[in-house]
């Protein structure tokens, strides 16, 4: 999976995923124990277990499978199934682009104020805390960023919303202060079929190009609950993913704050 996350985006993911009561704790640990082993740099680390806690879900539906490489390229992994050697190729589909931007500014920003707190006093702010901000603020103007900040360290003192903080809740979390967005999803927030194709249509251009030692090759479309620029309540058209046509030998769409998988091909 080609994506360029900034540091802050993947801290985010792995913090979220570990406060997931339906992470498969066992294999997971143990595959993030394997690519530390690896002399893949760290940044590269960070990319593929972010990447591998992506497949929670899809490992729910399928236990059988085992990965047995972790830190290859086209695929992005290489796993035992039924006796066959697949290749499994991961994207992301993003449903709000313009939000992308928005969401590292946000990442960046609470990992600051994180930082500023834990060195204050970890014991005493320890837990997870959900923001909701007026909807006014820009969160990617340099000179507004200092005041978020200061706004969300008050709130998180005071356990009440300062400044343009809209709204905070904590929950108990042990390990350390953990900062996230309140989520807010609308009944009406699609994610359009036709995104989905043009993702399935991109892939098929680089299938030629993938290992071709694989029994068969699979496609996985994940949608980042845990993304504000991935998260969607329905698909819109999918009668429409009946029409795919692809080398991929399957290809499956899923979310993974439910669970829910769809088969495409």
């Amino acid at each position: 999976m080609k994506k360029l996350f900034s540091d802050e985006d993947l801290i985010k993911n792995l913090s979220l995923y570990y406060l997931n009561r339906h992470l498969k704790k066992k294999p997971i640990e143990r595959y993030h124990r394997t690519i530390d082993e690896s002399p893949l740099h760290d940044r590269e680390k960070y990319k593929k277990k972010s990447e591998i806690l992506l497949l929670n879900s899809f490992m729910h539906h399928f236990p059988e499978v085992t990965f047995e490489n972790l830190t290859c390229e086209s695929p992005d992994f290489i796993a035992k199934f039924n006796d066959k050697k697949i290749g499994i190729e991961l994207t992301e589909v993003i449903n709000h682009l313009e939000m992308k931007k928005v969401e590292s500014c946000l990442n960046k920003i609470f990992r600051q104020a994180e930082i500023i707190l834990e060195q204050e006093d970890t014991a005493k702010y320890r837990g997870v805390y959900f923001l909701e901000f007026y909807p006014h603020i820009k969160f990617e103007r340099l000179e507004d960023q200092q005041e978020i900040i200061l706004a969300i360290y008050k709130s998180v003192k005071k356990n009440k919303p300062t400044g343009c903080v809209k709204s905070i809740r904590k929950s108990f979390h042990r390990r350390n202060v953990f900062i996230t967005y309140e989520y807010n999803m609308s009944l009406f927030d699609e994610l359009c079929s036709e995104k989905i194709l043009e993702l399935i249509e991109k892939k098929n251009e680089k299938f030629p190009y993938y290992d071709t030692s694989v029994d068969e090759c699979w496609l996985v479309i994940v949608s980042d609950m845990n993304s504000l620029a991935s998260r969607y309540t329905f698909i819109q058209d999918k009668e429409h993913l009946k029409e795919v046509e692809s080398p991929f030998h399957k290809i499956f769409h899923l979310e993974n704050l439910c669970g829910n998988i769809t088969s495409i091909k």
